[in-house]
């Protein structure tokens, strides 16, 4: 896949983040056995709807990996690690928090950081709209990511008030319409925030629609 990388992202993974996506595809599969993580277990298929499309929503971040800037990255709702991990993976300079509220799922993220030597990315049991309230998550990170975790509307809102001033929400989507977009501009001012963008692109393998909406933290 080295070249699909390079040519959809700009980025290809180092043999050791290779082999950690490997081993992280492993253990989801070991992890799938007691818990249900994902259907997506096909190699091909998990390559690119869990660790190509976890990357793609963060282009720019890793475009600037030269930058000495850490960033505090939180995954709400993180489930089976997905964006988070990846991210972690590929952004190994950035500080990532995966951020669930289930004890089970958790448990099974922090085997899967220790096997994967992961010493930059730690696990939060908590739901989002509780951290959310909290002094020491409350406007204290710079990019929070969503993913499949219900409408566009519930994503800002577990989202933005853990940014700081500046920070970016990525949301992560399949479809996106008008009526969703109004419903969620009225949200996001209310949060304080502002759509940036919505960027649609297409799968590079099974070419589906997918978008991810940038939500910046403006007030």
């Amino acid at each position: 896949m080295t070249d699909i990388w390079q040519q959809t992202l700009n980025w290809q993974p180092t043999p050791e983040q290779q082999k950690q996506f490997q081993r992280f595809y492993e253990l989801i599969l070991e992890g799938n056995r007691q818990l249900n993580l994902t259907r997506i277990v096909e190699p091909l298929e998990f390559w690119e709807k869990h660790l190509w499309d976890s990357l793609r929503g963060v282009t720019s971040l890793l475009s600037n990996l030269s930058s000495p800037t850490s960033l505090a990255i939180i995954d709400v709702g993180t489930g089976a690690g997905i964006p988070g991990i990846p991210v972690g993976i590929a952004a190994n300079d950035c500080r990532v928090t995966l951020l669930d509220s289930t004890r089970k799922k958790i448990a099974f993220l922090e085997k899967t950081l220790t096997e994967l030597d992961l010493k930059n990315i730690k696990t939060l049991t908590s739901r989002a709209e509780e951290i959310g309230r909290q002094p020491q998550h409350r406007k204290t990170y710079d990019v929070a990511l969503i993913r499949a975790v219900g409408t566009a509307t519930i994503c800002a809102e577990y989202t933005l008030p853990l940014l700081k001033h500046g920070g970016l929400a990525v949301v992560y989507r399949g479809n996106w319409t008008e009526d969703e977009a109004e419903a969620l501009e009225k949200t996001v001012d209310e949060l304080g925030g502002a759509i940036e963008s919505v960027e649609k692109f297409t799968t590079p393998l099974s070419h589906s629609i997918r978008h991810c909406l940038y939500l910046r933290k403006v007030a």
